[in-house]
């Protein structure tokens, strides 16, 4: 019927990574298992493995579902609930290990926004050029911080479409 076009109903992403928790993560909440098993070891052991293992399951489940995607699509930067307009995004540094450490605590601004989880060592912070806004940048965690920032480097308008600045017609 459409010959030559490819029909698409979704918004494709540039970039796209879930923040999920990491395997060291699942197996230490495995502990609860046989903690709730002791609990429930007067009362009926089967029943307290169950119980222990159902925990396990929400828990994971739940740290599953609330873990916040990083996507940079159709001229946004999203990272959880929280996203900005690509022409509003300045410089992106990623750190890593002690780097990290020091971008999360002392050199941290409080001003600040943050999408941090403690089981992903580097941060990418990314510095806003949005005068009407007070954070100064978003300091958000990546297993992927130098494909983040490439994705955003490439994902950027042209300095004639930026907000504030006259385009040439």
């Amino acid at each position: 019927m459409f010959q030559g076009y490819t029909w698409c109903n979704r918004r494709v992403a540039t970039y796209r990574e879930k923040l999920s928790p990491s395997v060291w993560l699942m197996v230490a909440i495995g502990l609860v298992i046989p903690a709730t098993a002791l609990i429930f070891l007067p009362v009926n052991l089967p029943l307290g493995i169950a119980v222990g293992a159902g925990l396990w399951a929400g828990s994971v489940g739940l740290l599953w579902w609330a873990a916040p995607a990083l996507r940079v699509e159709n001229g946004m930067f999203h990272a959880g609930r929280a996203s900005i307009e690509l022409s509003f995004v300045g410089q992106a540094l990623a750190f890593t290990k002690e780097e990290a450490r020091a971008q999360r605590g002392v050199e941290l601004d409080a001003r600040a926004w943050l999408a941090l989880r403690p089981w992903v060592d580097a941060v990418v912070r990314v510095e806003l050029t949005d005068p009407s806004d007070p954070t100064p940048y978003w300091l958000v965690s990546s297993k992927k911080p130098d494909a983040l920032i490439a994705a955003l480097q490439a994902a950027q308008p042209s300095s004639a479409n930026t907000p504030g600045k006259q385009s040439p017609i």
